[in-house]
């Protein structure tokens, strides 16, 4: 049975509109309140984190001052004893009081045993606890919860020389154990383990007034959301009674019109697929097109490089084959002369041989992931690019440990490096800045290393900058760049190598940055 028809579509629409809104005004409602107490948990939670973040600055703030102290004091008074010292200083900390209602206080151990045990440590100062002052103490103490605290801050001292545990303990004037975070660290001059707490409790009472503060809120907007759906609910149904009546009019029209625009799509249709593959075949030709130029670009940079990198040895040939010849004529010719001289053309040959594999090496497809040294691979791509360089008077600077390691593909490595200096060198060459160079820089970042290439060829003008990365986004449309070298450099060190690199404008020049995961040697 057919429960839509064109003479009651008036009163679906009224019926199926009020069943629409009050679905929406049961959800919103729903959500709205389930969202205002979320809001309420994520606050209560980052309430209790800030609130300890901020204790811990307080206590370990408050140790680190009198650890201070005390080194100035036994510089400032070289004369006093070292037991009168302890004793004034003894007496001064006892007093100290610091916190919202000055119940926080310092504690010092002596430490008699750094692996722990019954008798680890003597108490000397504990204002909140004055009967264990003097007396030695356990590392095996547990809190009310079962906690051995003391056990937890011994072994940290004694790995880091510091500690924050998190444990409860008695409030001064209280028999009612409360949540107290505290800060040790070890003064080792005198062996003495200085500490400070702070208790926690005090963050209930704020998040109890926010929990008030939030249900009155919520109480008084889902009231205004009730109301305010009501009205729209009648505006709503009134205007979908007009709109219903509209459409029955319009349907009788509309039913002409639709059986001309059917004929017409299907004749469309039966043309879109043969439009479609033409386009998909000429945006791959453009494409081909595209790389291929590119594969020449880069096969015209690397005869370029070999050219350079020859044309000192081929001197040097010239001269020994010249100098062998004149001896030749005169007859001077000997055999040590000839044996030397052979010597330095076999060398100049290896040299000229090892170039060969090298840019050989450098442009053969590697697949397999190893461990290989940061400054080994730019040293391989300065001896493809760094004749080029050199004869355009760029000046190269290189700043790199020899022990920094990275783990992946070290030739797809070398050839990013290699896009980013040549685009550098493209772009110092094209300008008219005088002195160009381009820097190498490795910078240890904890577990990172970050390699810099910047140059002083003026910055990327595009905006943004991210874009450069693009394919097919070039600066050097003039020289016949395909914009291709940086979007495959990207690929490499973000997919291949699973690092980042990004790029920004320094005062005179672009900066290009790789982030990679650094293998740490022993």
């Amino acid at each position: 049975m057919k429960i839509i028809k064109e003479t009651n579509i008036s009163n679906v629409i009224i019926f199926s509109s009020m069943l629409i809104i009050m679905s929406l005004m049961l959800f919103n409602g729903y959500y709205f309140i389930k969202k205002q107490y979320d809001i309420l948990d994520r606050g209560i939670k980052e309430s209790r984190e800030n609130f300890v973040a901020s204790q811990k600055q307080l206590v370990k703030r408050e140790v680190d001052s009198i650890i201070n102290l005390i080194d100035f004091k036994i510089n400032a008074t070289p004369k006093i004893s070292k037991e009168a010292l302890q004793l004034e200083l003894t007496k001064w900390i006892r007093s100290i009081r610091f916190g919202k209602d000055n119940e926080n206080y310092i504690f010092v151990y002596k430490l008699e045993k750094p692996e722990g045990g019954d008798d680890f440590a003597k108490m000397l100062i504990n204002p909140n606890r004055p009967d264990l002052e003097g007396r030695y103490i356990s590392d095996s103490y547990k809190d009310s919860e079962g906690k051995q605290f003391r056990k937890i801050f011994i072994k940290e001292i004694k790995l880091k020389g510091s500690s924050f545990v998190t444990y409860t303990y008695k409030k001064p004037g209280e028999n009612e154990f409360r949540p107290k975070i505290s800060y040790f660290r070890l003064y080792p001059k005198w062996n003495w383990v200085i500490a400070a707490g702070a208790y926690l409790d005090d963050i209930d009472v704020e998040i109890n007034q926010k929990k008030e503060s939030l249900k009155r809120t919520v109480q008084l907007e889902i009231t205004s959301a009730i109301i305010i759906f009501l009205f729209f609910s009648l505006v709503a149904n009134a205007f979908a009674i007009f709109l219903g009546k509209g459409i029955e009019l319009f349907l009788n029209d509309y039913h002409k019109k639709i059986k001309q625009k059917t004929d017409e799509l299907e004749d469309f249709n039966k043309t879109l697929e043969k439009r479609v593959e033409e386009q998909v075949v000429k945006a791959r030709e453009q494409e081909q097109m595209l790389i291929q130029k590119s594969k020449f670009i880069a096969l015209g940079e690397m005869i370029s490089n070999i050219a350079h990198q020859w044309r000192q040895p081929l001197s040097e040939l010239s001269a020994l084959i010249m100098t062998i010849k004149i001896k030749h004529t005169l007859k001077k010719l000997d055999d040590e002369t000839m044996q030397e001289k052979a010597l330095q053309v076999e060398k100049i040959l290896e040299y000229m041989s090892k170039t060969i594999d090298d840019f050989r090496d450098f442009f053969m497809p590697k697949k397999d992931k190893k461990e290989f040294c940061i400054k080994d691979a730019v040293e391989a791509v300065m001896n493809i690019i760094g004749s080029s360089a050199k004869s355009r008077d760029i000046e190269i600077f290189i700043n790199i440990k020899d022990t920094e390691k990275i783990y992946g593909y070290k030739n797809e490595f070398e050839q990013a490096i290699l896009n980013i200096i040549t685009n550098a060198k493209q772009i110092l060459k094209q300008s008219t800045i005088t002195n160009p160079f381009i820097k190498i820089d490795l910078s240890v970042e904890g577990e990172f290393l970050c390699l810099s290439i910047q140059d002083n060829g003026g910055g990327i003008k595009i905006e943004p900058l991210e874009k450069i990365f693009e394919p097919y986004v070039t600066t050097k449309e003039d020289s016949g760049g395909t914009g291709i070298g940086l979007y495959m450099s990207k690929l490499i060190i973000e997919k291949s190598m699973g690092g980042i690199l990004s790029v920004s404008n320094t005062k005179v020049g672009a900066k290009f940055e790789i982030r990679l995961k650094r293998i740490k040697t022993i």
